[in-house]
């Protein structure tokens, strides 16, 4: 099963004219999962070329401008298809409000359920049958959230030649066994999953935290992920900005990798006041406390494959 993750933009504060506001989108097979949308999401979905008027869901970190603004434009043009599917929008206190007076006042023609849930405990928000997404809390200016994507365990390898030696033919007995039935042999004998199956196999964990002062706590939530992304918005130089501002240092966003035994982080979320050219002494700041950092652009593309 693919897990792709799209950077849709990876400046903070305000859009230049060579970097989108933050936002990332996943694509799990059919399911599509849009993580904050500032204004101008919607231009890096077209020139990215994804069906997002098939989003499932829309995950907020928190309701400052940069990262909600382009909610509206994303629900309105969802509605230029047809849509029986809902889109469940989560997000801190206020998201609710805030989608609620952008329909009222844009007057949205929409045709299809918009369930907005409200975050006020950490914990599961969205789940499917092999998968959930978390929300954990961070710490910014406004309530903020930060979420997981994880996989649930997949079922160890099949091994047709010990069902071959235990006498199960080949053909819809060996699907039952590898969906967790046991069946009966040739010789009448029960065989169990576990005598043809091996050790149970990781899912994938994608985490994307942005917004928040260095919080030790937030290494535990992201916890060997496969791909984190994360804020650096400023170099180290600037950390009294930083924590006056509620936000990261790359260097603070390395420490959380590192600390969270992850893959590898994608930082994004950068201060306009680092050109691209400019962001080098982010990317080495990083780099000396965990090396597989690398910079976020916008459109980026990361395939996040099974580890086994």
């Amino acid at each position: 099963m693919n897990l792709e993750a799209f950077v849709l933009g990876c400046g903070g504060m305000m859009p230049l004219p060579y970097r989108h506001l933050t936002s990332v989108l996943l694509r799990r097979e059919g399911d599509l999962f849009l993580f904050d949308g500032g204004e101008g999401t919607q231009v890096s979905l077209r020139r990215l070329n994804l069906k997002w008027k098939k989003i499932n869901a829309i995950f907020v970190s928190h309701t400052h401008a940069d990262h909600v603004t382009g909610l509206p434009g994303i629900m309105m043009l969802s509605s230029q298809v047809d849509r029986d599917e809902p889109l469940y929008i989560y997000g801190p206190p206020k998201i609710a409000e805030y989608i609620e007076t952008s329909r009222k006042v844009l007057d949205m023609y929409i045709n299809y359920p918009v369930i907005v849930k409200e975050i006020t405990e950490p914990g599961i928000v969205h789940q499917g049958e092999d998968f959930y997404i978390r929300a954990f809390p961070l710490q910014h200016t406004k309530t903020c959230v930060g979420y997981t994507l994880e996989e649930l365990p997949r079922p160890g390898e099949f091994k047709p030649e010990r069902a071959r030696e235990l006498g199960v033919p080949v053909g819809p007995l060996w699907a039952k066994l590898q969906s967790g039935e046991s069946v009966q042999a040739s010789d009448g004998t029960t065989v169990t999953p576990d005598q043809v199956m091996g050790p149970s196999r990781s899912g994938r964990k994608v985490s994307y935290v942005t917004d928040t002062l260095y919080l030790p706590s937030i290494a535990k939530e992201v916890q060997g992920s496969d791909l984190l992304f994360c804020e650096g918005m400023f170099e180290k130089a600037l950390q009294d900005t930083a924590t006056e501002k509620k936000h990261m240092t790359a260097e603070q966003a390395a420490i959380i990798a590192r600390d969270a035994k992850v893959k590898q982080m994608a930082m994004l979320h950068y201060s306009p006041r680092y050109t691209d050219k400019e962001l080098k002494p982010l990317l080495d700041e990083a780099q000396a406390i965990f090396p597989n950092t690398v910079l976020s652009k916008d459109r980026m593309v990361f395939d996040i494959p099974y580890e086994d």
